[in-house]
């Protein structure tokens, strides 16, 4: 049974980091309105955001868990649409932790560049240069493929004309990679 895979006590941490995080995104610029997502993986199941859902506004009761295979353990709220982005990070990847955002100077980079150069040494935080990649519809498998690609020995990557990902071992990890990002694109 899935829901013994992981601790309601730990679920509910979970939850609650994900509102806390989330009400962080519009202040700092990693996110405008109902854009981005996060998601802590909790033993074999993920909560994450769900979609269309303003950060302001959201609550723990809010927050989808599903399993990694997608079965819905719980949450009334419509899954985001980029659960095939995070499930196949999770499934291929040491990650605990993933922060998804449409910042703007990352998404002004996305549409001009191929790659984030190193040019200043906190890009090492992020495992070294960052690649953009091309652009596939959000949501998309395609994207999902294209991302796990693109972060082969790297925590961050950024999507072509959209936004940027990045995880890590803790959601705080993982959105500190995210503000550094979004200030090495600036």
């Amino acid at each position: 049974m899935v829901s013994s895979v992981f601790s309601d006590a730990a679920c509910e941490r979970a939850k609650q980091q994900l509102v806390n995080h989330g009400r962080r995104m519009g202040p700092d610029r990693l996110s405008i309105g109902t854009s981005g997502n996060l998601s802590i993986r909790v033993g074999d199941a993920v909560a994450i955001t769900p979609g269309s859902s303003s950060y302001d506004e959201l609550e723990a009761n809010d927050i989808c868990v599903v399993a990694l295979d997608g079965t819905r353990i719980s949450g009334e709220r419509s899954v985001s649409s980029e659960w095939p982005m995070h499930s196949l990070i999770y499934a291929k990847t040491d990650a605990l932790a993933i922060v998804h955002t449409h910042s703007p100077e990352v998404v002004a980079l996305s549409a001009t560049c191929k790659e984030l150069p190193a040019i200043h040494y906190s890009i090492a935080k992020l495992g070294g240069h960052v690649r953009v990649v091309e652009y596939a519809r959000f949501g998309s498998e395609e994207l999902a493929r294209s991302v796990l690609v693109a972060l082969e020995s790297r925590n961050t990557v950024i999507l072509q004309n959209h936004g940027a990902v990045s995880y890590g071992s803790s959601i705080a990890q993982a959105y500190d990679r995210a503000l550094m990002l979004e200030w090495l694109a600036g």
